[in-house]
């Protein structure tokens, strides 16, 4: 018989995304961290630092439901020797922490009052994906993902687009071809160009 899957449904698709975040992170040379990117007025420094607090320590802290501390929130990770290992080795922390299925439930409060857990933890896997995207593009590099995880990716995007693009997390969706691949619509979706690598 059979033994169940002990892992909540979602978490090979956190397991992946981060997984591909890590690889994008280390072929990110220092000479690059002052190039400018298609997110505002952000440079790959400041898209690479709100990336690795929000996926890697904002993800084990949700986990954990506790808040993120001013420390770590004005850390510039990039100043590290090694910040794309050590940006790794807390991502493999945070997946670790999600392993456990209990976690995904009930709601977690990040200060403008409870949100559920699942949606949460969802919203970070599409951070690791679109940022770790936003990265690579800025960087020359490609960002690869299973269909599977692209599906997930997407359908957080059409969820939550209107929540992100109230705070300026999403630009206007891009019109796409219906046959485009499902990351590409994704992007697409939350205001990004799969084509130029811009955000419109």
């Amino acid at each position: 018989m059979k033994s169940p899957d002990t892992t909540h449904p979602h978490h090979p698709y956190m397991v992946e995304c981060a997984a591909e975040a890590s690889r994008i992170a280390r072929g990110v040379t220092a000479e690059q961290l002052d190039l400018p990117t298609h997110c505002g007025d952000w440079d790959v420094r400041a898209l690479v630092n709100h990336w690795v607090l929000y996926t890697s320590h904002g993800l084990e802290h949700r986990a954990l439901r506790k808040p993120l501390p001013d420390e770590l929130t004005k850390r510039d990770f990039t100043t590290a020797p090694d910040w794309a290992g050590a940006y790794a080795a807390q991502l493999d922390r945070a997946v670790a922490a999600w392993a456990d299925p209990s976690v995904w439930d009930g709601d977690i409060d990040l200060g403008m009052g409870p949100f559920p857990a699942t949606d949460l933890a969802g919203m970070v896997i599409k951070e690791l994906a679109v940022h770790g995207w936003d990265v690579a593009m800025a960087t020359g590099q490609d960002f690869r993902v299973s269909e599977g995880a692209a599906c997930f990716v997407l359908n957080v995007v059409e969820t939550h687009g209107d929540l992100y693009r109230q705070y300026d997390g999403f630009a206007a969706p891009v019109t796409v071809s219906a046959d485009a691949p499902v990351f590409d619509r994704a992007l697409a979706s939350s205001g990004r160009d799969p084509e130029s690598g811009a955000q419109q």
